[in-house]
């Protein structure tokens, strides 16, 4: 019973590793991905190893495929709690007020606002950008000061130009 729980927990840890990984190589944050593949590859092969020498139990195995899928919502977990990089959070508001994105910079936010045409009349587009760990405050913000407002979010991959530029931490 001891080894099922080695092994659900070496492939946790394994799994959130790989998961951290990934999502590194993806931000451009390839040194700190290089070093989490050398753990991450030490604890798979463990791991491995350990399944391997006792594949007469297959109660082992299905350890092993269990602390597989806990390492991937674990792993979720942790890199949503890191909230690594930024979003751009785009809002379409009914009311063409000139006092939201400014109220917006007050509170530290990059806008970017015009005036677009939709179905019903004139509308204020938004463009403001975030860092993620700050995305929840930003759409609280955007729900106290329009309700109604249409808000989409998505990740940008690159940075060129602006005064974000500026202030971003140089990559790895």
């Amino acid at each position: 019973m001891e080894l099922i729980f080695i092994i659900i927990g070496i492939n946790i840890v394994y799994v959130s590793i790989y998961t951290l990984r990934m999502i590194f190589v993806i931000k451009g944050q390839r040194i700190l991905a290089t070093m989490l593949s050398m753990v991450e590859i030490f604890v798979y092969m463990t791991g491995l190893g350990i399944v391997l020498n006792n594949l007469d139990n297959h109660w082992n195995l299905g350890a092993y495929c269990l602390g597989y899928g806990l390492g991937v919502y674990i792993g979720s977990r942790i890199e949503e709690y890191l909230a690594l990089g930024y979003v751009t959070v785009q809002v379409t508001v009914d009311c063409v007020e000139v006092e939201i994105p400014s109220k917006l910079r007050e509170y530290g936010y990059g806008v970017t606002s015009w005036l677009a045409d939709g179905k019903d009349g004139s509308r204020l587009m938004m463009q403001v950008l975030a860092k993620r760990s700050n995305e929840r405050k930003l759409l609280s913000i955007l729900n106290k000061l329009c309700p109604k407002a249409f808000v989409i979010s998505f990740e940008p991959k690159n940075f060129r130009g602006g005064f974000w530029v500026k202030r971003l931490p140089k990559p790895f």
